[in-house]
Formats: structure tokens, sequence, C-alpha cells
């Protein structure tokens, strides 16, 4: 570090880069899960009949229109309280993943990824008013979506990679 200036050569302190390429990498990386989830739902509108099932053994495909949230818990509320809500929180999952993200485990970085995807393509699905694309039926559970899942298992490896990085901690 120059002590004149109190800058540091590059004009970024050590490891900087890093700390960027990882923000970015996650963004990324969701940024491509949404798509997925969102080219899935467009080939599922395509080639489903509405509310008719696909019977493929354990898992059918149904199509539906969920202008709820999880389960079409709000399906009565106006659809722009809805998209509001869910762009609140996909925005604030962001700012708040993105800023302390070079500080997460791996493990959780994807898991948070997988989050922000799932939530990203829900939000965009949400926003021609129709509501969300579902089309995962199991016939026991509520119909759902690839979205969903990217959700659901990315809280699961961002709680599972929090647990284990707390533990490796306290043992150093």
């Amino acid at each position: 570090m120059s002590e004149q200036s109190g800058a540091y050569p590059a004009g970024s302190p050590p490891g900087a880069g890093k700390g960027r390429r990882i923000k970015i990498g996650l963004l990324v990386s969701a940024a491509v899960l949404a798509a997925a989830d969102l080219g899935v739902k467009a080939l599922a509108e395509a080639l489903l009949i509405h509310n008719a099932t696909v019977d493929l053994g354990l898992m059918n495909l149904k199509l539906l229109y969920n202008t709820g949230v999880a389960f079409s818990l709000g399906a009565d509320l106006a659809p722009w309280l809805v998209i509001a809500a869910t762009a609140i929180i996909v925005l604030t999952m962001t700012w708040y993943t993105v800023s302390t993200a070079p500080a997460m485990s791996r493990l959780s970085r994807a898991g948070a990824a997988m989050v922000l995807g799932g939530g990203a393509g829900n939000l965009i699905d949400r926003l021609d008013g129709r509501g969300v694309v579902d089309y995962l039926h199991s016939g026991w559970f509520p119909t759902f979506n690839l979205a969903d899942v990217f959700v659901t298992v990315g809280v699961g490896l961002y709680v599972l990679g929090t647990l284990l990085g707390s533990r490796q901690r306290k043992k150093a």
C-alpha cells in the first residue's frame, strides 16, 4: 500500500477480485437456473392441456396456474399485491445473498443460487397476471414446478452449508 495515497497499487484491496467473482458467479448461476425454469414452463404450456393429467407413473404432468403463493395461499389476493410482495422478497434476498456470498461456504452459495433462481423464475412467470405455471403433480401433494424444487432444495443446501461451516469454525 502506498503511504502517501493510502491506496492499493491496483486500486482494490487484496482479495477483492475473488469476492467479486464469487458474487458474479452466484448471480450468473441464479440467472441460468431461472432461465431453465422458464424454459420448462414454456414447454409445459406448449405441450400440456390445462387441467388434463398425463400419467407418468410416480409423477404426473398437469398444467395449472397458481395465482397465490405456496400451496395457492393468497390466491384471492390482488395479483399486483402478490407480485409486489414476491418482488420485495426476491430483491431483498438477492441483496443479502450477494452481500454475504464471499463469506458463505460453497454449499451455502449453491443453495442461495438455487433459491434466487427459483424465486426469480416464479416472479418473472407471475408478471403476466395469469399466475405461476405449475405442472409437476404427484396426486398427494400440491402441483408444483422446477422453480419450487430449486427453492426447496436450495434452502436445504444453504442451511446444511451454514451448519457444516459453523461446525468447522468451532473446531478451528
